[in-house]
């Protein structure tokens, strides 16, 4: 079971500002989707209002083709997993409690899972949750969003606290566990180089407005990487939009917006320069650049 979400002109308001300003999009089921934007572009508020935690103020919103608000359906089959660590409502609980009481309010829990991902986390079961490290706590949470299994799974940011191995570990999970029981899941970020590979779709937002949406593969098609020397490169790209460079020795990389023609192909050709992909997170960084950086 996976869910298809479709938004309309959704727009939140706090007050006098609106976070999310008529964002329109569709997710299909059964995929990853990578929600990117930097740190209050509205990413939060979005994912609340996909959860059901909050109401849009403006718009449509349907999961399922159905309203979320106050859908016991849906709701009992979506997941929301942010920082929360202040208030967790288990933090008394010790942690092999908390696993096993997960099951009385997820219907496709597995709890064997939960308990293998303890392990492979490295949560002492024993320990009260409230005894734990916030990378501790993050990796709970993992826990319990993975386990879950809910046909709608949304990681907000979710690994905030733990250290990179255990991030590989997250990351590794969700892909093999997406494999075996696929659902939608959107995880946000703005760890874009480290992460970008989970994503079979890419939604990115800044202040409040999609930027682009597209499958990851069409996103990283809108430029491209050139390496060569210094000199080949600096006369290669020096009509080109370059996002960023990087040099080692004698040998440049640029990173570029924009396509090239045939005749810049047969050019690099020529010059022996080494043409790949574009980096998703150099894309990130330039289109949610502020007028003042």
């Amino acid at each position: 079971m996976s869910y298809a979400i479709e938004a309309k002109d959704v727009s939140v308001k706090y007050k006098d500002f609106t976070a999310i300003n008529q964002v329109s999009f569709q997710l299909e089921p059964d995929k990853i989707h990578g929600l990117l934007g930097r740190n209050g572009a509205g990413k939060t508020t979005l994912l609340s209002v996909l959860a059901a935690f909050r109401k849009a103020d403006a718009g449509s919103l349907t999961i399922d083709g159905e309203n979320p608000f106050e859908n016991p359906g849906i709701m009992q089959n979506t997941i929301f997993i942010f920082d929360q660590h202040k208030d967790l409502e288990y933090s008394y609980e010790k942690i092999e409690d908390t696993l096993k009481s997960m099951a009385d309010f997820r219907p496709n829990y597995d709890e064997a899972y939960a308990f293998q991902l303890a392990k492979k986390f490295k949560l002492p079961l024993t320990k009260k949750v409230n005894q734990l490290s916030k990378g501790k706590k993050s990796a709970l949470q993992a826990i319990i969003g993975l386990a879950s299994r809910a046909p709608l799974t949304i990681f907000d940011e979710a690994y905030l606290g733990m250290d990179a191995p255990t991030r590989e570990i997250f990351y590794k999970e969700i892909l093999n566990d997406q494999e075996e029981h696929p659902r939608t899941i959107i995880f946000s970020t703005h760890l874009v180089s480290e992460t970008d590979y989970l994503f079979d779709e890419v939604l990115m937002i800044h202040q409040g407005k999609v930027l682009l949406q597209d499958t990851n593969e069409q996103v990283i098609s809108k430029g491209f990487s050139v390496t060569g020397s210094l000199k080949q490169i600096d006369a290669f790209a020096k009509d080109l939009e370059v996002l960023n460079s990087q040099m080692l020795g004698g040998t440049k990389s640029v990173m570029v917006y924009g396509e090239l023609s045939e005749q810049q192909k047969n050019a690099a050709n020529q010059a022996g320069l080494e043409v790949g992909p574009l980096s998703l997170h150099d894309l990130f960084v330039h289109l949610t650049k502020e007028e003042d950086e």
